[in-house]
């Protein structure tokens, strides 16, 4: 079963410092029908402007990853970490039994970023913080594994059974998806003929009971989907 999903309908919300969209029940989007999709429980695509951002606030146990699309993001939270990421590097953390952070655009343009929080396998695990500067020859033509689980081969190892994969092609891939998976898939830029669909950017789809994703690029794109569990 192939699902696309339009951001024409997807939730919106402009703060002023912050533009978001929505792919699932979020802040005060309110969809009953729309929760999460597997594990994934948020997938927010953020704008946020110049010299602003998420001041520090609380989270627990949700596995968060931040990967970077434009501008920068500069981190910092209550175990002492403090980093600045950059197009296509990406930050993850396992709140545990709680951590606060913050998440602030300290740059002179805008950062466009996503937001994609995971349910862990368990309550009360410990806290995990990390990030990964992947390079831009790293995605090109090519799926990079960005996130995996503990038992993955990726350099961010998160708790949940997932697999996030990212890339920025003009040629067509193809991914085999195995029995009992599924994969939510996010078009981040350009257009493509996804399994038979096209997609714009901003536009997404759920993949259920397919064995194979298939892209073929109408322009030069960047994409980004996770594998999971069924």
């Amino acid at each position: 079963m192939i699902k696309k999903l339009p951001k024409e309908s997807m939730g919106k919300s402009n703060l002023g410092w912050l533009e978001s969209c929505f792919h699932f029940s979020f802040a005060e989007y309110r969809n009953p029908e729309n929760i999460h999709f597997g594990v994934l429980r948020v997938l927010n695509d953020d704008i946020v402007h110049a010299k602003s951002g998420f001041d520090t606030h609380p989270h627990a146990n949700m596995e968060i990853i931040s990967y970077i699309v434009n501008g920068e993001i500069t981190h910092k939270d209550s175990m002492g970490n403090s980093e600045t990421l950059k197009r296509g590097e990406v930050q993850y953390l396992s709140a545990g039994d709680g951590i606060y952070h913050s998440e602030r655009n300290e740059a002179n343009e805008d950062l466009r970023l996503l937001q994609i929080w995971i349910f862990p396998p368990q309550k009360g695990l410990p806290r995990l913080y990390g990030s990964h500067k992947y390079k831009a020859e790293d995605r090109d033509n090519k799926f990079l594994n960005i996130v995996s689980s503990q038992n993955g081969t990726s350099p961010i190892k998160i708790y949940q059974d997932v697999n996030i994969y990212v890339s920025e092609l003009d040629k067509p891939l193809e991914f085999e998806i195995n029995e009992n998976r599924q994969v939510y898939f996010v078009q981040i830029e350009g257009k493509a003929n996804i399994n038979g669909i096209v997609l714009e950017d901003g536009d997404a789809m759920e993949l259920v009971d397919e064995n194979k994703l298939i892209i073929n690029p109408i322009l030069k794109n960047h994409i980004l989907f996770i594998e999971m569990k069924k």
